[in-house]
C-alpha cells in the first residue's frame, strides 16, 4: 500500500490597489481568510499602485519579479489574485512565475464546492465552475487535435478546443434543465406557502455574520454553524412559533461577499430568490467587525441586483457578546435595528416581537358577532389568522381576532 500525504498548498495573496490602500488591506484580509477555509497556509501578501491591472499580466513586471523571488524565500506554490483575471493574465502569469495561479472567483468556487450538499446545491455550483472554465477556453493549447497534410488526412475534424468547448455546453444545458426541474418543486413549495398564508421572513447577511446559528437558537434547525466563511450554502427553513401565537417560516440564505462573481449570482439565483419571495428580510450584521458598515453596503448591493431592496427590513446587530467597543451602527434601510448574539439568545425576545408586530400590522382587526350556523367562519380564522378573543353568548359566537386581507374577504362574502 502506498501512502500519499496530502500536500497543503503555500500561497501568496496578490492584489491591485486601485483606490486606497485602507480598502485593498480590507479586501486582502478577507482573501486571506477565503483561503484558510479552502485549506490553503498564506505566507504573505503584496499589493501595487496602478490605476487599473494590466491587461495582460495583472501586475506589472517589477511586481511579479518580486513575487518570483518571494516564492523561492518561502517556499511558496502558488499565488491568489483578489480580482478575476482573464484567460490572457492567468496564462501570463502562470509562465513567468512557474507556479499555480489562481483568482478570488476560482477560490470561491473551490469552497462552495466543497460546501455544497443538496443535490440542487451542488448543480449551482457544478454550472458555476463550468461557465467560468468556459470562459477561458481560448487560445491553441498544446493538446489540440489538428489534421496532418498529406492524401487520406483531408476531411471533416475537430479541435480539441472546439470539442471541450461543445462538451460544455451540452453539461450546462442538461444542468439548465436539472434545475428547471428543482424549480417547478421549488415554485411548488412557494405556492404551497402564499395558499396556507404563513409569512416567510429570509436571514439575510454577510457570510460568517451569524445567520444559521440565529436560525440554530431560535428553531433548533440543527444547522452546521462555525467560525467560517460559507459553513453553509443550501437553504434551511424552519417554522417559528412567536409569542402572540403567530407563525413564520425563517430560511437561512447563502451569505454575501464583497467582489462576488456576476455568474455565481446567476448560478444561486433559485437559492437567493428566498429573499426575493419573502415578506420580511432578516439583516444580520456581525458588530463585532470593524468592517461592518461596508459589508452592509456589500449586502444591499446584491439584494437591489436580485430585486429583493423594497422589503421590511429587521437589521439585527449581531455578536454583541464580541463588541468590545461600543461602536454606533445605524442602517438607514431599515425600519428596526435590534442588537442581538444569536449564539447567547440576547435580544431574540425583542426580535420575536418586532416579527409578531409586523406580521399583526399586516392584517385587519375585526371584531364581529358570528351566529352558531357560520362557526365554519371561525375555523377558517382560527387557522389562518389569530383569535384574540373568542365568546360563547346565547345568541351566537363573539370573536376579536387578526385576519390577512385575502381572509378578510372571504368572510365579507
Amino acid at each position: 500500500m502506498i501512502e500519499m500525504d496530502h500536500v497543503q498548498d503555500r500561497v501568496i495573496l496578490a492584489a491591485v490597489c486601485t483606490e486606497s490602500e485602507e480598502e485593498t488591506v480590507r479586501s486582502l484580509k478577507e482573501l486571506s481568510e477565503l483561503a484558510k477555509t479552502a485549506g490553503a497556509e498564506v505566507v504573505t501578501s503584496v499589493w501595487q499602485n496602478r490605476d487599473h491591472p494590466d491587461p495582460g499580466m495583472y501586475l506589472g513586471k517589477g511586481k511579479i519579479e518580486e513575487i518570483k523571488e518571494l516564492i523561492f524565500m518561502t517556499d511558496a506554490n502558488g499565488i491568489i489574485c483578489d480580482d478575476e483575471l482573464s484567460p490572457a493574465q492567468m496564462n501570463n502569469l502562470e509562465q513567468m512565475l512557474e507556479c499555480k495561479v489562481m483568482d478570488r472567483t476560482l477560490l470561491i468556487l473551490d469552497i462552495f464546492a466543497g460546501r455544497a450538499k443538496t443535490n440542487e446545491g451542488k448543480i449551482q455550483v457544478e454550472m458555476a465552475q463550468l461557465k467560468y472554465r468556459q470562459a477561458r477556453l481560448t487560445g491553441l493549447g498544446r493538446s489540440l487535435s489538428r489534421l496532418g497534410g498529406g492524401i487520406g488526412t483531408r476531411g471533416p475534424g475537430e479541435k480539441k478546443l472546439e470539442m471541450d468547448r461543445r462538451l460544455i455546453r451540452e453539461r450546462i444545458g442538461t444542468l439548465n434543465r436539472e434545475l428547471k426541474e428543482v424549480r417547478k418543486h421549488r415554485d411548488l413549495i412557494w405556492d404551497g406557502r402564499r395558499k396556507s398564508n404563513i409569512k416567510t421572513a429570509a436571514i439575510v447577511g454577510y457570510t460568517n455574520a451569524g445567520k444559521s446559528t440565529l436560525l440554530n437558537t431560535l428553531t433548533d434547525a440543527d444547522v452546521l454553524a462555525e467560525d467560517a466563511l460559507f459553513a453553509t450554502l443550501d437553504p434551511t427553513t424552519r417554522l417559528l412559533e412567536l409569542p402572540g401565537g403567530c407563525q413564520i417560516l425563517l430560511t437561512d440564505t447563502v451569505g454575501f461577499i464583497n467582489k462576488l462573481p456576476h455568474h455565481l449570482i446567476e448560478a444561486f439565483k433559485s437559492t437567493l430568490e428566498e429573499a426575493v419571495f419573502a415578506d420580511i428580510i432578516i439583516h444580520v450584521v456581525d458588530a463585532s467587525n470593524h468592517d461592518s458598515e461596508e459589508q452592509m453596503k456589500v449586502v444591499y448591493d446584491t439584494l437591489h441586483e436580485l430585486g429583493a431592496d423594497r422589503k421590511t427590513v429587521v437589521t439585527l446587530l449581531n455578536k454583541q457578546d464580541k463588541v468590545r467597543e461600543k461602536q454606533k451602527l445605524y442602517d438607514p434601510m431599515a425600519s428596526f435595528i435590534i442588537p442581538v448574539s444569536a449564539k447567547h439568545g440576547q435580544g431574540l425576545e425583542q426580535l420575536m416581537v418586532t416579527l409578531e408586530n409586523i406580521l399583526l400590522s399586516q392584517q385587519i382587526l375585526i371584531e364581529r358577532l358570528f351566529s352558531y350556523q357560520e362557526a365554519a367562519k371561525i375555523s377558517l380564522i382560527r387557522q389562518e389568522g389569530q383569535i384574540i378573543k373568542e365568546e360563547y353568548l346565547p345568541e351566537g359566537i363573539k370573536v376579536k381576532a387578526y385576519v390577512p386581507p385575502e381572509v378578510y374577504g372571504r368572510l365579507e362574502k
